[in-house]
């Protein structure tokens, strides 16, 4: 790829030679981002919008260069992982040296262990656990068409989704009081970007709700090592607990570690993907139709209709909107040279919104993902859940219980918002700023 090759270049020249410098945006482009106090993705998008799908601007002395061309984000996540590697995650506090944050080794181990649960036989083992989260969601939703209450969207999401998660972790349902312990993971997500940057203070800010959630891990994990398995048998608690029996790297640490990640990354992550859904769905009702008259309750027609609304909702809003990495070494990205120490950001939300990979890249359109021809076909052009060895491990969890609760949803209830949010947060998710009150009619 060469200069010509992202949106807005025509004003730079057509051809660069191989191993040239990354287009650079002047530093007053970023200063202006900076007076404005103005969201990362704000600079983002200009900087792609000018300078095409490789690009770097300076927020420190090192160059942080932006990827977003599908062949560069191969490049980066795919083909050479190795060069460009994933250092301190954001989100460490949180989950320790869980496997979204681990690196090196460590993590190659500790992926080897929890991917076979996200796979064939592992999928299966939990499919009863998504339904069971999805039967008590619907019966929930019944109740509140009988009495009109009105609730909260996107605290029925995660309360689904916090659910799915602690089923397949733990064998049990999730109860009442488990659920308000565990409102304390998303607690803690939230601030994360506001945290100051200090580890000690930023740990202090959020020490009650880190106590709160480490108190419902150890009773989860004493509860596991004394076989407590619940009505559809072991779950994904016991796998780690086992493997701590074997492996003396699993410490009691790192088992919480890893039970809080899958908390956190299990049930965050989809009910925001819902909460979105739905209300997209608010603004285009015809899609929520054009799903249902697909084919009968159960077919092959009708889930692919309703897999094609959570795939062009995680278009629009990936579950990871920004991807960090660091170059170790010299390279050549996109015909340009990148050098060892730059920080890299690959944005899978600038990409799927891409005009030059995407027809009216802003009109939420599920047809995409049905009709033949209907998305780009090159590979890294469409990653909601990143790309390459580091891709999320619950990708096909997430897709089949969102999936599964709105077969249980959609054919019945259509909740009607009485108002809808305005702004958007990027943090580590891309999540609608404010509630999402609403009470439900029948099918329309």
């Amino acid at each position: 790829m060469g200069p010509e090759a992202g949106p807005g270049s025509g004003t730079h020249p057509p051809t660069a030679a191989a191993g040239g410098p990354v287009p650079e945006a002047e530093p007053e482009l970023v200063g202006r981002w900076r007076s404005r106090g103005g969201e990362l993705v704000e600079l983002l998008t200009e900087v792609r919008e000018r300078f095409g799908g490789v690009a770097a601007f300076r927020l420190g002395p090192a160059p942080t260069v932006l990827v977003t061309d599908p062949h560069a984000v191969q490049h980066v996540l795919a083909r050479h992982p190795d060069r460009y590697v994933k250092r301190s995650h954001r989100a460490r506090l949180l989950v320790g040296d869980g496997v979204l944050s681990a690196t090196g080794e460590a993590w190659k181990r500790q992926r080897r262990l929890l991917q076979s649960q996200f796979t064939g036989t592992g999928m299966r083992r939990y499919e009863q656990r998504i339904i069971g989260a999805a039967r008590t969601t619907a019966d929930r939703w019944a109740g509140y068409a009988r009495s009109g209450q009105s609730f909260d969207v996107g605290h029925e999401m995660r309360r689904f989704a916090l659910d799915a998660i602690w089923r397949s972790l733990t064998g049990h349902a999730l109860d009442d009081g488990t659920e308000r312990e565990l409102d304390a993971v998303a607690a803690v997500a939230t601030a994360l970007p506001t945290l100051p940057s200090d580890t000690t203070e930023a740990r202090d800010a959020v020490a009650a709700e880190l106590a709160r959630i480490d108190a419902v891990a150890r009773q989860a994990v004493e509860a596991a090592r004394d076989g407590a398995a619940g009505p559809h048998g072991p779950g994904l608690l016991h796998v780690l607990t086992g493997a701590a029996a074997e492996h003396p790297q699993y410490t009691d640490r790192l088992v919480r570690d890893e039970l809080v990640t899958l908390l956190a990354a299990g049930h965050e992550t989809t009910a925001t993907t819902l909460t979105w859904l739905y209300l997209l769905l608010d603004r285009h009702p015809e899609a929520r139709e054009e799903a249902l008259a697909a084919g009968a309750d159960g077919s092959p027609q009708r889930r692919q209709a309703v897999q094609a609304l959570v795939h062009e909702t995680l278009r629009l809003y990936p579950s990871a909107w920004i991807l960090p990495r660091h170059a170790t070494e010299d390279d050549t990205l996109g015909g340009y040279g990148v050098q060892a120490g730059s920080d890299i950001l690959v944005c899978p939300y600038l990409t799927h919104r891409d005009p030059r990979l995407w027809a009216a890249p802003e009109r939420f359109d599920p047809r995409r993902f049905i009709t033949p021809d209907g998305r780009p076909a090159q590979p890294g052009a469409y990653f909601p859940f990143g790309l390459g060895p580091r891709a999320c491990l619950g990708l096909q969890f997430a897709l089949r219980e969102s999936t599964v609760l709105l077969e249980h949803l959609l054919p019945v209830h259509l909740p009607s918002f009485s108002s809808t949010p305005t702004k958007t947060a990027y943090g580590l998710t891309v999540r609608p700023v404010g509630p999402t009150t609403a009470t439900l009619a029948g099918r329309g």
